[in-house]
């Protein structure tokens, strides 16, 4: 039998790991409307599953006073389960020196970031800290550099998730910009360059931290978050809901969802059969297609606007789809669903919102989720009712031929299955751009009230017919003439079809079985490209 010294001193040591700053200090982190580093990794990982490594960790920096050398140096990290697969994480501690960055605290965020790659495994970096650690300073750059580069290296192998829970300061922000999504809490976190301290001095702006990084303004002015929560439990339970439909690595695919709809399929070989028959007994059809009502949804009225979104909820699997950057760019929408029980990438025009144009967020925005869902695996689906590209001095002089190039780049380079359908309107560049036939697309349905045409006709005959409405007795009719005209003759989804830019043109009541059908012949898609050290999308 060992000598009780030995397991006594283990047990001292893990203790003072655990207190983290202390008692008092947790007490105010409690207060300020936050948990503590320790409790956030409970709430990430399922119960039981967290494995800490690195807890007896301390700097050995000369620099730093003895004072402020703590056991695990102000960043927890380990690994765990979520939703039963391996996940790697860090969470700052910011009861420890206000959880600034040294060269301990960084090495320990790269041992774990190591640690995920090699595994093939998600990271989640939770960041709440007052920066660098100024006693180690060039020591803190390094440990930053050294954390900036594996989100590079990582970028398209295993998917990185920043959750941003307390102040995030300076060049602490480029590694959640590195991140593939930046989640916000809504009171609590803030993102900046240079403080208000520093913009008062510099600009003569009087702004407060809220105002200059708050999650709302991530979230709804410059488009850098993509998720935000009430709290950090709510935080943490939306990052866990993304885990669930993204994969382990760029090496596999995403997780089937354990739902009725997927154990069906799995477990009776007639169940296409039966989902796709109009018998009204069937009760799996009823509960998850409700394409039909996509006919009440989409007007035939083209200057009429709807909610894109109640599309999506039509054919999607019952509440499945989960909406990505949500306030920002809302003249698309974005976000993962499941069709079948597994997922799938939306961008979606939003009718609601500039008509439903492209502009610079927009393509910005739709572009980069593009390019995430082809890195990992991720089948695309484009819902196309778009009128063009947003017009205006505006948008010129903000670079929409540079910004809009970055989303045809991304579907055009894209390898995963691609299906799109058209609602509605599909007109001029913007219509190449949301993922057409000759652009990449494997599959592409229209319904039949769909136009495809290089503009809309109203504007197409002020062109082409612009002598003969002026010489007509009575321009108006003449002109309401050449606009029925050329909508019959040249806008119709059926001339589409016919040349081959669309493959199908689909009853509404069709989607839901049109769309698992094709994704499903897909699945097997092999595409190769020239080699390339990497490509120049227009950044």
């Amino acid at each position: 039998m060992w000598n009780e010294k030995y397991i006594a001193k283990l047990d001292n040591y893990l203790a003072q790991a655990q207190a983290a700053g202390g008692a008092a200090r947790v007490d105010k982190q409690h207060q300020s409307g936050k948990c503590t580093a320790r409790e956030r990794m409970e709430m990430l990982f399922d119960e039981g599953t967290f494995v800490e490594v690195g807890a007896l960790r301390k700097s050995s920096n000369r620099v730093l006073k003895e004072s402020k050398v703590v056991l695990g140096d102000g960043v927890v990290t380990g690994y765990g389960k979520v939703n039963g697969r391996l996940v790697f994480a860090s969470s700052q501690d910011f009861t420890v020196g206000g959880g600034s960055l040294g060269q301990c605290h960084a090495e320990k965020i790269c041992r774990v970031m190591d640690m995920a790659v090699e595994a093939g495994a998600p990271f989640v970096a939770m960041n709440d800290s007052g920066g660098a650690r100024i006693d180690e300073g060039v020591f803190s750059l390094a440990g930053y550099s050294a954390i900036m580069a594996r989100n590079v290296w990582a970028s398209g192998v295993i998917p990185q998730i920043a959750v941003i829970m307390g102040p995030c300061a300076g060049g602490a922000c480029y590694s959640p910009a590195l991140s593939d999504f930046i989640f916000m809490t809504q009171n609590t976190s803030q993102m900046f360059l240079t403080g208000p301290a520093v913009v008062k001095q510099v600009m003569g702006e009087n702004i407060t931290a809220a105002e200059l990084g708050g999650a709302p303004v991530h979230m709804a002015k410059s488009g850098v978050a993509h998720f935000m929560y009430e709290d950090d439990k709510k935080c943490l339970e939306g990052v866990r809901k993304l885990l669930g439909y993204l994969p382990q690595s760029n090496r596999k695919e995403s997780a089937e969802c354990n739902c009725k709809i997927a154990e069906a399929a799995k477990n009776d070989e007639g169940f296409f059969k039966k989902l796709f028959s109009k018998s009204e007994s069937n009760e799996v059809a009823a509960s998850f297609d409700n394409s039909a009502s996509i006919q009440d949804i989409v007007p035939d009225n083209y200057k009429q606007a709807y909610d894109v979104k109640s599309v999506i909820a039509a054919f999607a699997d019952a509440d499945s789809f989960f909406e990505v950057q949500s306030d920002w760019g809302k003249n698309v929408v974005i976000g993962f669903a499941r069709l079948n029980g597994e997922a799938i990438g939306i961008v979606a025009n939003q009718p609601k919102v500039l008509a439903g144009s492209l502009d610079v967020d927009g393509s910005d925005k739709a572009g980069r989720f593009v390019r995430f869902c082809d890195a990992f695996n991720i089948p695309l689906l484009a819902l196309a009712d778009v009128p063009g590209y947003m017009p205006g001095s505006k948008q010129e002089y903000s670079g929409i031929i540079r910004h809009g190039a970055k989303l045809l780049y991304a579907f055009a380079e894209a390898t995963v299955p691609k299906v799109t359908l058209i609602l509605r309107k599909a007109f001029g560049g913007a219509y190449i751009a949301m993922n057409s036939k000759d652009v990449g697309a494997d599959y592409v349905f229209a319904l039949p009230i769909a136009q495809v045409a290089v503009m809309g006709a109203e504007g197409a005959v002020e062109i082409i017919n612009k002598k003969e409405i002026a010489a007509a007795p009575d321009p108006v009719a003449a002109r309401a003439q050449c606009i029925a005209k050329y909508e019959e003759e040249l806008m119709n989804p059926y001339v589409a079809a016919s040349m081959g830019v669309v493959d199908e043109v689909i009853h509404p009541a069709d989607v839901r079985k049109r769309l698992i059908t094709a994704f499903d012949a897909l699945k097997t898609k092999d595409q190769k490209r020239h080699w390339k050290k990497h490509a120049n999308i227009p950044l």
